[in-house]
């Protein structure tokens, strides 16, 4: 069969239209699924109305599930957690910087799935940074500094008991917890072969990217600084808009990702899955 693909008409992300998730997948479905995400890095699939069962069915038909560590799930599930804002929270908005999730881990995930479940009529919207893109056209000299570093990567400054949402995190409704485990680091090469199509993208930025290795401290800062300016710049961004019912599935090897606000007053709800790498 084929799928209708519609691309962003921006830097990456496309959506496909004219599909049933609540109806299982043949293996021919999956595959050309999997190609057009691989392709386009961010896929969108409107109007879905599906359960739980669907989006955990839907998760392992591209990986197994991936570790969520330090948010607790929803009640009676292992593998979904609750991306939550009360209309009267006044807590920072969660995920409100670039990152790519959980690459702090010895195997980070393949992707992400997030379905949206109530949407406010305003704001809210995700933004997407393909990395294969800022690699392509990046400048020569910042590319030189990079090629062949390892980065130092930790949940650190966000989910340690010191951290953004530690314990001076207060009146938030994501059951976050925070944890001395946060403090741990794992080592990735900041430049690094998607392992599925080889193509070589920027992995990870400022934020669990703590450092370089063999590189002192205020020299790791001003490289960081300098690459994430470079890689966050808006030609290689897209902003997807969020409707209800709407699922979307990102590929963490490719894209940087972060939530934005603007929806003060109104409440926003949505299920989310990882799917892991395939081993």
């Amino acid at each position: 069969m084929k799928l209708n693909v519609q691309p962003s008409g921006e830097a990456c992300g496309a959506t496909v239209r004219d599909l049933d998730l609540s109806q299982p997948m043949s293996d021919e479905l999956v595959n050309r699924i999997r190609q057009a995400w691989l392709q386009h890095h961010v896929l969108v699939f409107p109007d879905q109305e599906i359960d739980d069962d669907d989006l955990e069915r839907f998760t392992l038909a591209f990986g197994p599930f991936g570790d969520d560590p330090f948010i607790a799930p929803i009640k009676g599930r292992e593998h979904i957690i609750a991306v939550q804002r009360e209309a009267d929270e006044t807590a920072p908005v969660f995920a409100e910087a670039w990152h790519t999730d959980w690459s702090f881990q010895a195997v980070p995930p393949a992707g992400t799935c997030l379905y949206g479940i109530t949407i406010p009529p305003v704001g809210g919207d995700t933004l997407f940074c393909d990395q294969h893109l800022a690699l392509r056209e990046m400048p020569a000299d910042l590319r030189s500094r990079l090629e062949g570093k390892q980065a130092v990567h930790s949940a650190r400054l966000a989910y340690s008991p010191e951290g953004a949402y530690g314990e001076q995190d207060a009146g938030r409704s994501m059951d976050i917890r925070a944890s001395e485990q946060a403090n741990d680091t794992r080592l990735h090469p900041i430049i690094r072969e998607h392992p599925e199509t080889g193509e070589p993208a920027i992995y990870g930025s400022a934020g669990y990217v703590i450092g370089f290795v063999d590189m002192p401290a205020e020299e790791s800062e001003q490289l960081l600084m300098e690459l994430y300016n470079w890689q966050t710049q808006p030609q290689f961004q897209y902003r997807h808009k969020w409707r209800p019912n709407m699922l979307l599935m990102w590929d963490n090897r490719s894209v940087l990702h972060m939530a934005t606000g603007g929806y003060d007053g109104h409440a926003r709800y949505l299920h989310r899955t990882t799917i892991g790498e395939k081993c």
